[in-house]
């Protein structure tokens, strides 16, 4: 018999989504605390981008993981 293909959750690629975008936030962030700019902003010094960065990353490998192996029917 012809079995249907499975198709993933769209959090699985929530995840994904997440999980690269944070990396790249959060590498620019790096990139700026080690090369800062001539520019800045009033919470600058806070440094934001690796903070959401790093929130971005977590959330987005909590979604991959929780999500990996459940399929919709």
């Amino acid at each position: 018999m012809h079995e249907e293909p499975k198709m993933k959750s769209i959090w699985y690629f929530v995840g994904l989504m997440l999980t690269v975008m944070g990396l790249i936030v959060s590498g620019s962030g790096v990139y700026y605390l080690v090369f800062p700019t001539g520019t800045s902003t009033v919470l600058g010094h806070l440094h934001p981008n690796i903070w959401w960065g790093v929130i971005m990353l977590v959330s987005g490998l909590l979604f991959y993981i929780f999500n990996r192996r459940k399929f919709v029917e």
